[in-house]
């Protein structure tokens, strides 16, 4: 139960706001190169918008056709058709955030502003701390994690690779929204439909955040309208999703196996969530989402220095995985004073020889 408890989501919110505030102090994030993909991104919203309106703009014409031949003055059914399409393509589909998070596998930009915002983190701990004893410090997190292959997208792109990659994306979207669209469409079977949504919702998050919660969620869902049902549930995927993408960076360069995964996000799964939904309200917002999407990926570099310790060089990263899957300072994190999130000074290990901070993981908290 702590790992989704009420105290772990509400941490995590407050990591979106440290974090946000974190990310805007760097001046890198404001570089030529990042304001021009910041140009891109208000366009590419302006397109996002205008693709998801072209299916409710033909339904209007075509209702508004059918206006000249049929009196439709006392009808309510057009008005639900119409409602009807945009609760499926944006609460259901979700397509203004699958164009977004698209975006990942054309550009590296989001992996780069990833590595600079870990950068500044690392470089603000040091000043923060500078009159400390070195040996008391953690180790930096760039530096290593720089040492790795990021798999990302490179520049001169390769069409192949992108190709690929984008296929393997849209696979697993397609997969998602048949499984949300199935599962919607049972939900109106007469009598047995009203317990479809809580039976594949209870079943979800029993995998996800243990069986406590499931049981608390599948009681709440019984007696919830099915548009809110519905509503709820693709927050909290769409947010689950959300905070995968943002981790990509981490992932595609730390490559955990799926079991290992599965393990890393259950165990951190309440300051995920809280730190995802918080991006994932703002991420839908008309052409400011698109904005937001990209310092969402700059603050989750703050959020990987308070959920994981610092990686070790590639040589020795087999070892990291196995242990780095649980949360060793979990409890000490969740049990801080909301005031202090930063102030965590506790050494985790012996103390270091100075050259060897750099090298080994030691305290999780700046």
């Amino acid at each position: 139960m702590s790992n989704f408890g009420a105290n772990a989501i509400l941490r995590g919110a407050q990591l979106t706001l440290v974090g946000v505030h974190r990310a805007l102090q760097n001046p890198a994030l404001f570089t030529s190169d990042h304001y021009r993909q910041a140009a891109i991104a208000v366009a590419a919203g302006i397109l996002i918008r205008l693709v998801v309106a072209i299916p409710i703009i033909g339904v209007r014409v075509l209702l508004w056709f059918l206006s000249l031949v049929i009196n439709m003055d006392h009808a309510q059914w057009d008005d639900d058709v119409v409602s009807g399409l945009h609760f499926l393509e944006h609460t259901v589909l979700q397509v203004p955030f699958f164009l977004m998070t698209l975006m990942r596998y054309i550009t590296p930009t989001l992996d780069k502003m990833f590595m600079d915002s870990l950068q500044w983190v690392d470089t603000t701990y040091v000043k923060k701390h500078a009159s400390e004893n070195p040996h008391n410090l953690r180790a930096l997190y760039y530096p290593n994690l720089h040492m790795y292959d990021s798999h990302a997208p490179k520049e001169p792109k390769d069409k192949k690779d992108i190709k690929k990659t984008i296929m393997i994306f849209l696979v697993k979207y397609g997969r998602k929204a048949g499984i949300s669209l199935a599962v919607l469409a049972l939900s109106y079977i007469p009598y047995v439909g009203r317990f479809v949504l809580p039976a594949a919702s209870f079943y979800t998050f029993q995998g996800a955040v243990g069986q406590q919660p499931a049981l608390l969620i599948f009681g709440t869902s019984l007696v919830l309208p099915k548009k809110y049902l519905v509503t709820f549930l693709q927050a909290y995927f769409s947010s689950r999703t959300l905070m995968r993408e943002l981790l990509e960076p981490y992932f595609a360069r730390v490559r955990y196996s799926k079991e290992q995964k599965k393990k890393w996000f259950k165990d951190r799964a309440g300051v995920l969530f809280g730190f995802g939904l918080g991006f994932y309200v703002f991420v839908k917002i008309p052409l400011v989402g698109v904005l937001i999407y990209g310092l969402a990926e700059a603050s989750t570099a703050y959020l990987i220095t308070k959920v994981t310790e610092p990686p070790p060089p590639p040589s020795e990263v087999e070892a990291f995985k196995a242990e780095d899957v649980r949360w060793k300072n979990k409890h000490e994190f969740l049990s801080l004073p909301w005031e202090k999130l930063d102030a965590y000074n506790v050494a985790m290990h012996e103390p270091v020889k100075q050259s060897e901070v750099r090298q080994t993981p030691r305290k999780q908290f700046s």
